[in-house]
């Protein structure tokens, strides 16, 4: 942990407010990002944001400083995340399917659109569908790797899984989305 961190756990220690609000400010924003996206209602997800906090006010005396306080309370969030996925409906376990290749049926060259193609809300509201069709597990990693632009490693240790189980389902969540975003760009690749 940096200096900065050790600093800033040792005034959230003592109840300072600013710490507080300091951490709240920095991660809060992330978190909300990673619960809608893992749940799909921004009503649970305000509530992963509050009980994330809460949890670090409650348990800022145990934090040893092994991870960092922000992969603390992503690693937080996300189980409160999945255990509100587990209670709405049974999950299925990726991981006991790792050894199934998703094998996409469809490639577009994605350099042969034009980037207004690309960049319309229109192709980003696909992206977003198509994102939202992943597993939670993909989708957990896709948005913490791709979208927050966390490390492998960070992700691995909030997660709770392995770096290589991290790179095997962030390439399988790429894949995923590449089928599905294919049938919605063929158009634009398909010129007579």
């Amino acid at each position: 942990m940096t200096e900065t961190s050790n600093t800033l756990v040792a005034a959230l220690r003592l109840s300072d407010p600013d710490a507080l609000t300091t951490v709240f400010n920095t991660y809060a924003d992330k978190i909300y990002r990673l619960a809608v996206s893992l749940l799909h209602d921004e009503v649970q997800a305000d509530g992963v944001v509050q009980n994330t906090f809460l949890a670090l006010i409650k348990h800022v005396d145990s934090f040893e400083g092994r991870a960092s306080i922000g992969t603390w309370l992503y690693r937080v969030a996300y189980n409160e995340c999945m255990g509100r996925l587990r209670k709405q409906r049974p999950q299925v376990d990726l991981d006991s399917m790792l050894d199934e290749d998703i094998i996409p049926m469809t490639f577009v060259d994605w350099n042969t659109l034009p980037d207004a193609v690309l960049g319309s809300s229109e192709a980003l509201a696909e992206m977003k569908t198509a994102i939202n069709k992943l597993s939670p597990n993909l989708r957990s990693v896709f948005t913490l790797r791709d979208v927050e632009e966390l490390s492998t490693a960070e992700t691995a240790e909030i997660l709770g899984i392995s770096q290589s189980a991290v790179k095997v389902r962030l390439h399988r969540a790429r894949l995923a989305l590449r089928e599905h975003l294919a049938h919605y760009f063929e158009e634009y690749t398909h010129h007579d």
